[in-house]
């Protein structure tokens, strides 16, 4: 990393830390799923779309999270889907276990 990418991440550090109407990373992680459900209050949400904003890593971090989100969906949608063989009984039992609890 170059010297000015580092002076740049340390920047956009103290900004994120120190800024008004901004949260960090660590906060920003916190409130994917009430973003994403709708459910963040509109003071903030509107911090939370600030944050998205200025940091590409939690753009990219939100954008995973949903990709994932929309995968699993999908995986659940065509339950006859063939698992591969390799795949230990005992772990599809824990599974299917997991799911009947819920």
């Amino acid at each position: 990393m170059s010297h000015w990418s580092k002076l740049a991440r340390w920047a956009k550090g103290v900004m994120l830390r120190r800024g008004p109407m901004m949260m960090t990373c660590a906060e920003f992680e916190t409130f994917v799923l009430d973003y994403l459900s709708g459910d963040l209050p509109s003071r903030q949400r509107r911090i939370f779309e600030l944050h998205l904003r200025v940091c590409r890593e939690c753009r990219e971090y939100l954008e995973a999270y949903r990709r994932s989100n929309a995968l699993g969906k999908a995986v659940f949608q065509t339950p006859s889907y063939p698992l591969p063989e390799d795949v230990p009984e005992d772990l599809v039992q824990a599974i299917l276990a997991a799911r009947d609890a819920d």
